[in-house]
């Protein structure tokens, strides 16, 4: 681990990941996103009021700016080449994972507020390459499932943030096959097990309020127009 890298990555990621594409998008046409739907600064927030395009387009600069400075930090300290990393590169690498993550949530040119990560936090896990590509990439495909099956974004995100951990560990059994022949879990994974369970804790937290949306049976589903959601309805955004 090389702190002359490190730190400039950290900062650097953290103020990627706090760029408001959501607002900036919005104000593009003449919205500020803060003050519609759910007032939250993210993709689907945008989407619900500028359209699809919009959505999908916020939902990419976002996993951008999760990505870039997370797989640039990977090639640049030569964490890629290696599967097994010794714990401090390890920590060092999924550092500039979460730092855009919490840019993103805690931005600080719009107050320390932001969006709820789930953009971001995709882009930054497919950044830490291979372990958490295949897990981000399982995660993705319970998002998407959970989405198509019942439409609710909130429920959605929270499920493929609660599985990622378990793709970590099958990946990594996969991996440490042979390695470990105790019930714990190989070293290869101890690390990434350790962040992506505090993350999807994070996550699912910053969604506390769509859950309870959904049992009191108030949450709106994806492609509600804007008219008929409840006023005050703080839409899952990611």
């Amino acid at each position: 681990m090389n702190p002359a890298l490190l730190i400039p990555f950290l900062v650097g990621a953290f103020l990627l990941g706090s760029i408001p594409f959501a607002l900036m998008l919005g104000r593009l046409k003449g919205v500020d996103i803060r003050t519609v739907g759910s007032c939250n600064p993210g993709a689907t927030n945008l989407g619900r009021h500028l359209g699809l395009k919009w959505f999908l387009l916020c939902f990419a600069l976002d996993a951008t700016k999760g990505l870039v400075p997370t797989l640039a930090y990977g090639l640049i300290s030569g964490s890629t080449s290696d599967p097994a990393l010794p714990p401090p590169e390890a920590f060092a690498w999924l550092g500039v994972m979460v730092a855009p993550v919490l840019g993103h949530m805690f931005s600080p040119w719009i107050g320390f507020k932001g969006g709820k990560g789930v953009a971001t936090g995709l882009g930054a896990l497919l950044g830490v390459f291979p372990i958490l590509t295949i897990a981000g990439t399982g995660a993705f495909v319970v998002f998407v499932s959970t989405l198509v099956l019942w439409r609710y974004m909130g429920l959605s995100s929270v499920l493929a943030a609660g599985s990622l951990p378990i793709w970590v560990w099958y990946f990594g059994e996969v991996l440490g096959r042979g390695a470990s022949t105790s019930n714990e879990p190989p070293p290869i994974t101890w690390p990434y097990m350790v962040v992506t369970i505090t993350l999807a804790a994070l996550v699912i937290y910053k969604h506390r309020g769509n859950l309870n949306r959904m049992a009191a049976g108030i949450e709106p589903k994806v492609g509600t127009p804007p008219e008929k959601a409840s006023p005050g309805d703080r839409t899952d955004d990611a």
